[in-house]
């Protein structure tokens, strides 16, 4: 997920990029700041390289932004506790997780428009397009229960019983799925086919995974961890190769395969890792973000991270309660990185 702008024509205003490469120095700053319309927390982003835009969760919504551009487009509405975001451009379909109301929200990747409410059983949390069997996969995060849907029409294809506390998944896209356990602090991998477990697996010295993307090509898995770091897992053995240090809470994990970089978004900062080969890493830039900025996606195309957050107002515990957190009116944006 790394980017090397190589020229900026500053009188024009344009801004030309090129790959980085492995050697590059990695140096990314906050250029824009896009605000949001509406008040609230937020979930995962989710960038859809082919259409060119990136999508933001807030609670009820789904705002959608021109990924060019940054230009506020749209929002899909009438959902309950937004988690997570897929994009499915061949069949003109994104599903959105809404984990309030137990369903899975399908709608038109064009016009935005809702096409079906698909009933997914618990609190549908993370969420996968798996290409090869062309099923989308969401994680009921409270029970551990798999919807598993067909991208081409919303039909349920099946469910799966894979029990604990699912977190973000990621796909080999040859037929494979893994998703973290957060309460077990293991690994699970799906058959997309047949929708069974094939492998529970541990992931010691990894406690409480969250974010995970993978290095196709090496057969990598990079899971984000509570403990403040991140694993390196061989997929196939389902083994800790290594590990890098991360900051506090991170929830999301995204990686880029052409500059070799991954990226994790913890409280307030993005840990930049580098892929010196595919079983040695090194943090080469921490981030400095803003409060609450703990989900990011990127734009494969021109290397940018994006990051979503508010300002908040700590509300006190009352009758025994949990002390709550508030957005405060007019603070939400969406947060643009790039060198």
């Amino acid at each position: 997920m790394a980017f090397r702008m190589t020229l900026a024509i500053a009188l024009a205003g344009a801004t030309m990029v090129a790959p980085m490469h492995a050697e590059d120095k990695v140096n990314y700053h906050l250029t824009k700041k896009v605000p949001i319309a509406t008040d609230g927390g937020f979930d995962y982003l989710a960038v859809d390289d082919a259409g060119r835009r990136v999508f933001v969760s807030h609670q009820t919504e789904v705002e959608v932004f021109d990924l060019d551009s940054n230009t506020f487009v749209g929002k899909v509405d009438g959902m309950l506790r937004v988690h997570g975001i897929v994009a499915v451009p061949q069949y003109g379909h994104g599903f959105i997780t809404s984990g309030g109301n137990s369903t899975v929200k399908m709608f038109d990747l064009k016009t935005l428009a809702s096409l079906k409410d698909i009933p997914a059983p618990g609190g549908p949390d993370g969420i996968l397009f798996e290409p090869k069997t062309d099923r989308v996969f969401a994680f009921d995060h409270k029970q551990g229960h798999v919807t598993v849907i067909n991208a081409k029409d919303g039909s349920v294809a099946g469910g799966i019983e894979i029990g604990g506390t699912p977190e973000f998944p990621a796909t080999d896209q040859d037929g494979s799925v893994w998703v973290g356990l957060e309460d077990e602090s293991k690994l699970v991998k799906i058959d997309a086919a047949t929708m069974k477990v094939v492998q529970t697996m541990p992931l010691a010295p990894c406690d409480g995974p969250t974010g995970m993307d993978m290095d196709r090509k090496n057969r990598r898995l990079f899971i984000g961890c509570g403990n403040e770091k991140m694993a390196v897992v061989d997929a196939d053995k389902g083994t800790v190769v290594t590990t890098a240090p991360i900051g506090v809470h991170v929830d999301a994990t995204w990686f880029d395969p052409e500059t070799k970089l991954v990226f994790n978004a913890n409280r307030a900062t993005i840990t930049v890792i580098r892929q010196k080969d595919k079983d040695t890493y090194e943090v080469v830039q921490t981030i400095q973000t803003l409060g609450h900025a703990n989900t990011l996606a990127i734009d494969h195309k021109n290397h940018r991270v994006f990051a979503a957050t508010a300002m908040f107002k700590t509300e006190p515990a009352t009758n025994g309660g949990k002390a709550t957190e508030t957005a405060l009116p007019g603070t939400s944006a969406l947060l643009i990185y790039e060198p």
